[in-house]
Order: C-alpha cells, then structure tokens, then sequence
C-alpha cells in the first residue's frame, strides 16, 4: 500500500483526487500511473495530497526508508509553492482555469493544508525529520494563511459573519463555483475555519473577534424546530430519499448556504436557480449533495471552553 500511493505521487509533488489507490496493479497499470502522473493537474480537494503526505510520513517514521522521506518532502514543497502570494491556495496547481483557481475553503481543503504546514512548521509528529528551512517556509505560509481567512471574513451592515466556500483570488470576494455552489455566505465550510482559528494558541485580537463574530452568525442563523431523515422509498433510484420535516426536539441545523444580504438559507440545483427548501431540489443532488445538516454543532460546543480561556487574555 504505501509504495503504491508513492506511485500515484505526481512529478510536481502532489497527488490526484477519488482514487483508490490500495488497488492491485500489474506491470502495465502501474506504467500508465506513471505516465498519467508526469502531466496530472495536481489538487488539495477532497483530501488530497495533505492526506497521503500525513500517511507517507507515518510511514516513514515506522520504516526508516529515504523513499518515503523524500516523498513527503516534495509533498511539501508542492504545497507550499502551491499557495499564493496573498495567502491562500487555489484548488488545483499548477493553476487549473475555471473556478478551480479561487481561494478554496470548500470540504475543508485549505484548513487541510494550512494543518500539515502548522505540525511542519512546530516540528510535530510525524513531520519530525523535515529540515529547518522548510520549517520556516511552512511557519511563514501559514502566517499569510491565517491573514487572508481574516481579510476574506464576511461582512454585511458593518458587522463579520462567517465565509464563503470559495473566494476570488484578486478581490477576495465571495466567488461562485459550480452551478448550485453561488456566492454565499457557507455554514460548512465556516465551521472548519472557525475551528482553526480555534486551535491557534495565544490568538491576538484580530482572532479573538473573527471566532467571536462567527459564532454569533452561527447563533442567530440556526435552523430549530426541524430534522432532515433518510426516507427509504423503493421506487427511487437510490432507495431513498432526503427529507426535512417538522421535530420540536431536534437538534439546530444550518444550512449549506446561506444569502449574504437576508441570512437566509437558499438551496440551489444544478439549474442555478435559489430556492428556499430542500423539497425543491432536484432528486440527484438532494441526494448526492449536503444542502443542510449539523455544520455549527461542533463549533456551539467548543467555542465556550475557549472563550474561557482566551477572554480578556
């Protein structure tokens, strides 16, 4: 398994996305991975590249073998030549046209990075053995990292409110990506950054206001009073389907996406179209997509301990 993600490791350091790279692979399928890998765009969606770095380096802890260290260190130089200069760091590099080029915070691919860069840069475990000078180069790329979550924070009558999943590189300003994904303000992807900018120790005022303000948002813009169920329907494709109904008791939901002028929870299909409840989505994406769940639980539950700690400071 590990010599096989090694294989899937592009010429340029990073990895693709949605493969399965525990696979059995022949002579000739593994002749075609190298190949595909010498022109392969590389990505930090959905996982990639951060997580088989974290794994390459266990596993170079356990083995002691040089392929899995220089391995890991190119995964390095990747993301760190992947950022831009303001910060943050597009979806795909070398830079792939289209959306794929905006800030992206969507499935939590930049806080991903932004992670790996800090045990880098602390000399954590597993990353241990990487050298001084990526050290400083991780420690300054997170730096910028953490200005441009604060500079691209929200704001809507004055006051900070949370995200958007993706931000354009130039103006910072909320960006659409595909159809149903418009500019928004994100109570998904938020939560990640608010948990974060959590972790940072000895946060200076400028943090301390980003939580704070985002935890208000995710306060006033819960959805109470209602639960979203799995239905199991035969005569669907899937079996099943997604369902909002009416629950006194249930706990508060957010909504994926939210309007940036009347907090308001849209639901978009891939028409493009804003709609206002989930019923009115397309049956593929109500099921092949999350338009509304527990997003803010997580961050309800941890911001108390860490005001404790940080208020007044």
């Amino acid at each position: 398994m590990p010599d096989n993600v090694l294989l899937y490791q592009h010429e340029n350091g990073g990895w693709s996305k949605n493969i399965d790279m525990a696979q059995v692979l022949d002579k000739s399928g593994k002749a075609k991975v190298v190949e595909e890998g010498r022109t392969a765009r590389s990505t930090i969606d959905n996982g990639a590249t951060f997580t088989q770095l974290n794994y390459l380096a266990w596993v170079y802890q356990i083995t002691r073998a040089e392929r899995f260290k220089d391995s890991v260190l190119r995964g390095i130089d990747y993301v760190l030549d992947a950022q831009y200069e303001n910060g943050g760091w597009p979806q795909y590099y070398p830079i792939r046209e289209g959306y794929y080029q905006h800030i992206t915070y969507n499935d939590g691919a930049m806080v991903g990075v932004m992670r790996l860069l800090r045990d880098v840069a602390q000399k954590k475990q597993p990353y241990i053995f990487v050298d001084q000078l990526r050290q400083d180069r991780a420690a300054a790329a997170i730096q910028k990292g953490l200005e441009i979550i604060l500079r691209t924070q929200i704001t809507v009558n004055g006051e900070l409110t949370a995200w958007c999943a993706q931000h354009d590189r130039e103006t910072l300003a909320p960006a659409q990506a595909r159809t149903y994904e418009l500019p928004s303000i994100s109570g998904g992807e938020s939560a990640g950054l608010i948990t974060y900018l959590m972790e940072i120790g000895n946060p200076d005022d400028r943090v301390i206001r980003a939580v704070e303000s985002a935890v208000e948002w995710y306060e006033r813009s819960k959805i109470t009073g209602v639960a979203l169920i799995r239905k199991e329907d035969t005569s669907l494709e899937k079996g099943y389907d997604r369902v909002v109904v009416k629950k006194s008791e249930a706990s508060p939901l957010w909504g994926r996406f939210y309007d940036i002028k009347t907090n308001r929870p849209i639901f978009v299909g891939r028409d493009g179209v804003i709609k206002h409840s989930l019923a009115e989505i397309e049956y593929e994406r109500r099921v092949g997509y999350s338009y509304i769940g527990e997003y803010g639980a997580k961050v309800l539950a941890t911001f108390p301990a860490w005001k404790a700690k940080w208020n007044g400071q």
